[in-house]
């Protein structure tokens, strides 16, 4: 087997090894008391106001002009006086900020109830915003100075006076307005859309009677309730959104005629900037076929399909099209339609005037243009051109300047980082600065401001230590192996014990994965491993991690390898990293097991039952169990309709597995999981008693899909628990 290492070394060495100081999960865990000690410092709330930049730091809000120390621009006791004068109750600390207004030195936050705009020229509150107990999503327009939100099934408006309008009044039981839609797919987050000036607001409606509730049950009362919960499964009938358009001088609304059928995908809402139109990436149920469409906003009727998208495997839109400053005809999409996920230039009568990005690399996001539009500013897994990453190894995040008329694409990344390592970037309004928060294998966090235009590191903001600076830690080594398929190279990263006896055999964890949309081994700060990585090395376990095919960030062919069959190809790179394993002398090929959560859940339990002489423990977190019972949008996209892939559907149903279960297995799920609902791990335990294998198993009460704050820490105790006693101390 062929394998290639990036680094093979110590993460970290003391100064002077003493004696070894501990760490715990509190230490470790998010949610632990003691985490945010071991995470890496940062400028709090870091963010533009303007053209100058901003950070929270000791109870005082801090800012500055680029190339310009950074002082007080508003402390705690200022601002309680200003709270004081305006009849308001004062803060035990400072809020955490946003910036309301591209180009006014306005701070908004949150206080008992009310939202509060403090501006820092005038030193005074100059507005103060009464939240609807019961209100939810709220949406600031700054155009018009109001808040959309939703209260129960409908949407309303705040105006700036504290009065409130409905928009809609819909009583129809499992009819709401103004949410997300689509189970939060496609890139969508919100259910209202302000136009550019304000003077209207797009929104869904949701029409889910159609589809069946899902039984939740909240047992913190004393007799247990039901909680139904709107849940469409693959095969199943799924709801009905349609857009409606709010004119805020007329009051009225019109409804966008989108058509038949009434199952599709709305995504991507996107106004254009004279506000006449709205743009929508309709996507059919089958999510072979997207047209991007646009409608009148006055009258709601269709007025063309700019475009149509297709693909043999999926069609996934994640991005609304984004409109070019100054150039009200022209606008930026964004697609996989090369097999990587790069930057078109469009007109609005639906010509692509140019390709502006290209390569065997995937843009991440579009961070902003400058001030004239003539600038495009993206982060991608684009290597810099002295990077020692290659393209097809996504490990690095690094930042660009496209000029659009000349194609020329600039690396903003410098020093000695050159783009090896993650990058997140903040564009100031204008485009002349960017704030570069920057981490890597080796260094914790760095943020540098930089001058676009002469791409030049103009202030250096920030270089933390290193959280574990007074601990010893384990040696982690990176590399890559060879899929199943003889050709893909894999991304992996290799935890050993510390202290490691090369005369010794260690069990060994494989944390796993293996599906779409995420990424596990990076190039930033420790390369993905986490800190139960490196709690059970310090236990003396070697843990394992690499990307499948499957996952995130190589390319749509990378991804859709696992159309219609999931778990196949995955499960085979897994094994193949097992082989891996064996082949170092350390690793004790009778001890190993594996562990995941949803999509890794999914993965842990197929492992364990597909290859038993292989896996010996393993704990699966909130598993995918059966497709037929997963929701429409994801498991459509990824395995079809069940009537087209009877084959695929069958395959991937762990239930069938569950009388090839030797080891030892733990199921952990949550109660009122509305991701992988409860009846996944459920009905796999009663496969289970049928077959007369013996998995064991662990509900946490009222928790969702993920088992966060304070009891994260307990859930990897009961973990780390389980492989103690069955994989470390099983010789």
């Amino acid at each position: 087997m062929k394998i290639k290492h990036w680094i093979i070394g110590l993460l970290l060495l003391p100064v002077s090894v003493m004696a070894q100081k501990d760490l715990t999960l509190q230490d470790l865990i998010p949610g632990g008391k003691n985490y945010a000690k071991f995470v890496p410092k940062n400028l709090s709330q870091l963010q533009w106001l303007g053209e100058q930049y901003v950070y929270n730091e000791k109870d005082a809000l801090y800012g500055a002009e680029p190339k310009h120390e950074a002082e007080v621009i508003l402390d705690r006791s200022t601002l309680n006086e200003k709270l004081k004068a305006a009849g308001v109750d004062t803060l035990a600390r400072m809020p955490r900020f946003t910036v309301p207004y591209p180009e006014r030195p306005v701070l908004a936050f949150n206080h008992k109830g009310h939202c509060l705009h403090y501006d820092l020229k005038e030193g005074s509150i100059v507005a103060n915003y009464t939240m609807p107990k019961e209100g939810e999503n709220y949406d600031f327009c700054p155009a018009n100075h109001s808040f959309a939100f939703t209260e129960g099934q409908n949407l309303k408006v705040l105006f700036p006076d504290n009065q409130v309008k409905e928009v809609t009044t819909e009583s129809k039981a499992g009819v709401v307005c103004g949410t997300s839609v689509h189970q939060n797919e496609f890139g969508i987050r919100k259910g209202t859309y302000w136009s550019p000036k304000g003077n209207a607001l797009a929104f869904y409606r949701m029409d889910e009677s159609m589809v069946t509730d899902y039984p939740f049950v909240n047992i913190d009362k004393r007799v247990a309730t039901a909680e139904p919960h709107k849940y469409p499964m693959a095969g199943m009938k799924s709801h009905h959104v349609t857009v409606g358009v709010y004119h805020m001088g007329s009051g009225k609304t019109t409804w966008l005629k989108t058509g038949l059928p009434k199952e599709k995908y709305l995504t991507n809402i996107s106004w254009s900037p004279d506000e006449q139109y709205l743009y929508i990436a309709e996507l059919n149920r089958g999510q072979d076929t997207m047209n991007l469409v646009a409608y009148s906003a006055k009258t709601g009727e269709k007025i063309k399909t700019l475009f149509t998208e297709t693909d043999e495997h999926y069609v996934e839109p994640q991005h609304p099209l984004l409109f070019v400053p100054g150039q009200d005809n022209q606008f930026v999409w964004q697609s996989e339609r090369d097999g990587y996920n790069h930057l078109y230039l469009y007109d609005t009568e639906g010509n692509m005037l140019k390709q502006l990005t290209k390569g065997e690399w995937v843009v991440l996001s579009v961070e902003g243009f400058d001030a004239k539009g003539e600038n495009l500013f993206y982060t991608a897994t684009q290597p810099h051109p002295l990077s020692s990453f290659s393209y097809g190894t996504p490990l690095c995040i690094t930042n660009w300047k496209l000029n659009l008329k000349k194609g020329e694409a600039t690396c903003l990344n410098h020093e000695e980082i050159l783009g090896n390592g993650v990058h997140q970037a903040r564009i100031s309004p204008s485009g002349k600065y960017l704030l570069d928060s920057y981490s890597s294998w080796n260094i914790p966090r760095k943020i540098v401001l930089t001058d676009t235009k002469r791409n030049k590191v103009v202030e250096e903001l920030l270089v933390a230590e290193n959280p574990y600076k007074d601990y010893e830690m384990p040696e982690i080594e990176r590399g890559q192996i060879t899929a199943a398929d003889g050709k893909t190279k894999l991304n992996y990263f290799l935890v050993k014990p510390l202290h490691m006896d090369d005369t010794k055999k260690y069990p060994t964890i494989v944390y796993v994965y293996g599906g779409p949309h995420a990424q596990l081994v990076t190039g930033s700060w420790m390369g993905g491993v986490s800190g139960w990585d490196i709690y059970m090395a310090r236990r003396g376990y070697v843990i394992f991690t690499v990307d499948s095919r499957g996952s995130a960030n190589r390319g749509h062919a990378f991804e859709s390898v696992i159309h219609r069959n999931l778990g196949v190809n995955e499960m085979a790179d897994q094994v193949k990293g097992v082989e891996f394993l064996k082949t170092k002398p350390y690793v004790d090929a009778d001890r190993i097991g594996v562990h995941g959560w949803s999509y890794g859940g999914f993965m842990t339990t197929n492992l364990m039952c597909s290859y038993p002489d292989i896996f010996k423990v393993g704990v699966a977190g909130g598993p995918v169990i059966d497709w037929r019972n997963y929701e429409i949008m994801y498991g459509e996209r990824y395995m079809d309709h069940p009537k087209e892939n009877p084959e695929g559907y069958k395959n991937s149903n762990l239930k069938l597995k569950a009388k090839n279960l030797k080891g030892h297995l733990l199921l952990i799920h949550g109660d009122i999981d509305p991701v992988v609902v409860w009846q996944h791990s459920l009905g796999f335990l009663k496969a289970c008693v049928d077959a007369n294998t013996y998995p064991d198993y662990f509900v946490y009460p009222r928790h969702e899909h993920n088992v966060i704050g304070k009891d994260r820490p307990h859930l990897h105790e009961k973990i780390t628990r389980y492989f103690d006693d069955y994989l470390k101390n099983q010789q």
